[in-house]
């Protein structure tokens, strides 16, 4: 509604109050700071027809009127799962990577071709299929590596065939031979090593791994949580306990040892006084 199209007409102390209420719904919901409401709240005060009241509430929502809900919560996409990661089709943009005293990566999302053929020479390479979409149900690898090195990271679930040859070199096999999940593609590792290798790692999607850490931090909360709330009985019984075990008797204190060793002590003490006492007769005679 345009400032021409609202009327020109007086504004009542009730038209005021309502414009006010909406402000105050506005400044709990947080949809104002506490400046914007002062100031929007004197401009209402002061007004005196509709056409000065109008502005002030134009960018809230109007009483009854639910604001859209946002969500703040990453949700999985839809269709989620290897269904749509796996068989995507089209041509992919990168289908092969060279290092040459130097190194290449393929990391985040990309498209994981058909056929990817990798040279490195005195160099390394990353070829990360975490997060990938798949060109098909079965990829290869087609790596060379002389004197340096390439390194597959492939997600939990994907099936890994190993078909490389290593002379003074070699292919990791240990990720062979781990079941695939239904649907889930499978990379086939090809080439050659000569003095260098073609290493194999399996490990979850950084999204997994940061689940699974604000789950271990959350436990740890509610551990530390559930000892601050312990009863104190386990600390008293503890302490009741040290105080009887130094109240009982040691070799050489209380009872046991003192008071016996104390007889001896005031002997000596009883002695030496009897001592100084004849020296004291002799000096008078």
């Amino acid at each position: 509604m345009t400032d021409d199209a609202v009327p020109d007409l007086r504004a009542s102390d009730a038209d005021r109050e309502r414009v006010a209420a909406v402000l105050r719904d506005a400044v709990a919901e947080g949809r104002l700071d506490m400046e914007e409401f002062e100031e929007r709240l004197d401009a209402t005060y002061k007004a005196r027809t509709y056409r000065e009241l109008e502005p002030i509430t134009r960018d809230l929502p109007a009483p009854g009127v639910s604001a859209p809900v946002v969500d703040l919560a990453k949700s999985p996409e839809p269709g989620g799962g290897w269904a749509s990661r796996v068989g995507v089709g089209g041509d992919a943009p990168s289908t092969w990577a060279v290092a040459v005293m130097s190194g290449f990566q393929r990391k985040g999302r990309w498209t994981a071709p058909r056929r990817f053929n990798c040279f490195a020479f005195w160099g390394g390479g990353e070829i990360d299929l975490r997060e990938a979409d798949f060109a098909d149900r079965e990829i290869v690898i087609n790596a060379v590596a002389i004197m340096g090195g390439v390194n597959v990271i492939v997600p939990p679930g994907v099936e890994v065939v190993v078909r490389g040859i290593g002379i003074m070199g070699g292919f990791d096999h240990r990720e062979e031979g781990v079941p695939g999940d239904p649907g889930a593609p499978r990379v086939v590792l090809s080439g050659f090593a000569f003095w260098g290798g073609v290493g194999v790692e399996r490990k979850l999607p950084r999204a997994e791994k940061q689940r699974l850490r604000e789950e271990r931090r959350r436990e740890k909360l509610e551990r530390k949580a559930n000892g601050r709330g312990k009863p104190a009985g386990d600390d008293a019984d503890r302490r009741e306990l040290g105080a009887s075990s130094s109240g009982q008797a040691s070799p050489g204190f209380g009872h046991g040892g003192l008071g016996h060793g104390s007889l001896g002590f005031d002997s000596l003490h009883g002695r030496r006084a009897e001592e100084q006492g004849d020296r004291r007769r002799d000096r008078d005679r």
